[in-house]
């Protein structure tokens, strides 16, 4: 009978020496294991408690933080803040944009009233005259809506805006009021000249800093706030 060969069907004849040999090593060990981060890459440990996933909420700050607004504006006063809501206790200017867009919504109202002074009660009493009656309206919406509706028109509400003090952000005087509506309104009194006034007073914003007066808030030394 023919023996069959060394190392078939005999284990201790497949090892003479009597020792498993060691286990083949898989792929993959020494490196740490862990839940995989797409952005810092297999092995990254998983956030503590309390941190939101990556990718929710508002972006990371900017180096150096988030921006707290010009040292120039007054302290309850910021600047807006493009990275999210507006810093806790402060309010935010309106922008110019909010401001003309105001206006035009308050023109539009005043039109049929200025259209009937400057066609029948200026044909009557005179173009100059007519000027005259025309800024006295202007005066009176002006005026009644800033003492009676919390500084706000209706072009101000529909844009959520606000006459504010400059100086605490509280509600100014009447006096104060008084004085934005009159700057604002009575110029236009002034044949022609009043219009010219009335046009770069409204423009002046856009080059005042850093708090965005027209010549009326100048004068009543109020600016307009965002309502959040």
């Amino acid at each position: 009978m023919t023996n069959p060969p060394p190392g078939y069907g005999n284990p201790s004849e497949q090892n003479p020496y009597g020792q498993q040999p060691p286990p083949a090593q898989q792929p993959g060990y020494g490196i740490p294991q862990g839940p995989y981060d797409p952005q810092s890459g297999p092995g990254t440990p998983p956030p503590g408690p309390g941190t939101p996933p990556p990718g929710y909420g508002y972006p990371p700050p900017p180096p150096g933080g988030y921006p707290q607004g010009d040292a120039q504006l007054p302290p309850w006063l910021g600047a807006a803040n493009p990275y999210g809501p507006p810093t806790p206790g402060t309010r935010t200017l309106a922008n110019p944009g909010d401001r003309f867009l105001a206006r035009l919504i308050d023109a539009a109202i005043l039109l049929i009233p200025l259209i009937v002074v400057q066609f029948v009660i200026a044909s009557a009493i005179g173009a100059i005259l007519g000027s005259v009656v025309s800024a006295v309206v202007v005066f009176g919406y002006e005026a009644v809506m800033m003492l009676t509706q919390d500084q706000q028109s209706v072009g101000k509400k529909v844009m959520k805006l606000r006459v504010v003090s400059a100086e605490h952000g509280g509600r100014p005087t009447d006096n104060e009021l008084w004085t934005r509506c009159a700057v604002y309104g009575l110029p236009q009194a002034a044949y022609c000249i009043g219009s010219l006034f009335s046009l770069v007073n409204v423009l002046s914003l856009l080059w005042d800093k850093p708090l965005q007066q027209c010549f009326h808030d100048k004068a009543a030394k109020t600016v307009v706030v965002k309502e959040a």
